[in-house]
């Protein structure tokens, strides 16, 4: 067992060390928020982008879907002026009325089918016009976000770079100092710090109220605090109190 592990810290000592703890802990989430909100950033952007190139290739097929229909139609439409120009050479070698007659309704059904096919065909072009244009508008969308995601990236990277080596140094003096303070009073600043939304587990007095839910601390509380004799919570918060000399703030 080290030197450092067989001493035994005074309350002050061990709420100094607390302190630091905290101070380097602090420093280490703003590195982690500053990198944080990128990755959320580029997660998001690459997700539009699949997004957007899901309905674009979608909006491709649609195009070929409408293409092959208009395709489809004018074959129909070829079949149909075929048999009305075969129903009228018939005609001409009818032998009663009655054959005429369906044979004028066939001409006359055929001629129907045209018009819807040829409706149906300009409908169709003008969904094809329509979903071209909005495939352009895709692309061009899509080329935006890439170029936003490749700076993000870019962006991203060259924070980790920066920080990497500083929080490596930060963690190294975090479990170093961790060495000095008893386990018991680590573990339960760690669950206050865990369960605190700043992350602040240990806080000293700011204008006679707590610094982490700034809840009025009473006269006699804050004399117990000073004298640094026994480790002290807020009553409201849950979080350790020192006071501002012993965190090296002057007031």
């Amino acid at each position: 067992m080290t030197a450092a592990k067989e001493k035994e810290y005074t309350v002050e000592e061990r709420l100094k060390a607390l302190y630091k703890l905290q101070t380097l802990l602090s420093e280490i989430d703003r590195i982690k928020t500053l990198r944080g909100e990128l990755p959320l950033e580029v997660k998001d952007l690459e997700d539009s982008i699949v997004g957007l190139q899901t309905r674009l290739e979608n909006y491709k097929n649609d195009i070929k879907e409408f293409q092959s229909a208009i395709a489809a139609c004018k074959v129909d439409v070829q079949n149909a002026q075929a048999l009305i120009a075969k129903y009228t050479e018939q005609q001409n070698n009818v032998r009663n009325n009655k054959e005429f007659d369906h044979l004028s309704k066939e001409i006359e059904y055929q001629g129907l089918e045209i018009e819807a096919k040829e409706k149906k065909i300009k409908d169709v072009t003008k969904l094809i016009a329509d979903r071209k244009a909005e495939v352009e508008e895709l692309q061009k969308l899509l080329s935006d976000r890439s170029l936003d995601l490749q700076d993000k990236r870019k962006e991203l990277e060259e924070i980790v770079s920066e920080t990497r080596s500083e929080e490596e140094t930060l963690r190294a003096k975090v479990s170093e100092l961790e060495q000095e303070i008893e386990p018991r009073l680590l573990n339960s600043f760690k669950r206050i710090r865990k369960n605190a939304r700043n992350g602040l587990g240990i806080v000293y007095i700011q204008r006679d109220a707590c610094g982490g839910c700034f809840n009025k601390i009473p006269p006699q509380r804050q004399l117990d605090i000073k004298l640094r004799k026994k480790v002290i919570v807020c009553e409201y918060c849950g979080r350790i109190l020192i006071d501002p000399e012993l965190a090296g703030v002057e007031q």
